[in-house]
C-alpha cells in the first residue's frame, strides 16, 4: 500500500502517463494530416503535458495549502486550466499543429478533472491531519 501511494504522489510516474497519453492522443489527433505532422504533435503535446503536469502538480500543492476556505477549493484548478490553455495553443500554434483545438480538447479536460481532484485530495489529506 505505501508502494502505491508513492507512486501515486511520484512527480515522474505523474509526468510519465501525461507524456504517453496525451502525446498518444495528439497523434491519433492529427493522423489524417501527413507524416510527420501527427508526430510533431505528438512529441509537442507528450512534452508539455509532462512538464505542464510537473508544474501544476507543484503549484497546486503549493496553492492548496496556502489559500484559506473556498477559494482554495477553485482557485488552483482555474489557474492550472488557464495556464494550460494558454500554452497548449500558443504552443501547438507555433510547431504548426494542424488540428489544435482537437489536439487540447484532450489534454485541457484531463487537466481541469485531474486539477480538480488532485486539490480536493490536498485539502481532505490536510483538514484529517489538523
Amino acid at each position: 500500500m505505501k508502494r502505491a501511494t508513492a507512486a501515486m504522489r511520484s512527480s515522474a510516474v505523474h509526468m510519465a502517463v501525461a507524456f504517453l497519453g496525451m502525446g498518444g492522443w495528439a497523434v491519433f489527433a492529427n493522423s489524417a494530416h501527413p507524416m510527420p505532422r501527427p508526430l510533431i504533435a505528438g512529441v509537442v503535446q507528450g512534452t508539455l503535458s509532462a512538464l505542464i503536469t510537473l508544474f501544476l502538480k507543484r503549484m497546486i500543492e503549493a496553492m492548496s495549502v496556502r489559500l484559506p476556505g473556498s477559494v482554495g477549493g477553485w482557485l488552483p484548478p482555474v489557474v492550472a486550466m488557464t495556464v494550460s490553455l494558454v500554452l497548449l495553443t500558443t504552443l501547438h500554434w507555433l510547431a504548426g499543429t494542424p488540428e489544435i483545438a482537437r489536439t487540447i480538447a484532450v489534454p485541457l479536460s484531463v487537466t481541469t478533472v485531474y486539477s480538480s481532484f488532485y486539490n480536493l485530495a490536498l485539502r481532505r489529506g490536510a483538514s484529517a491531519a489538523r
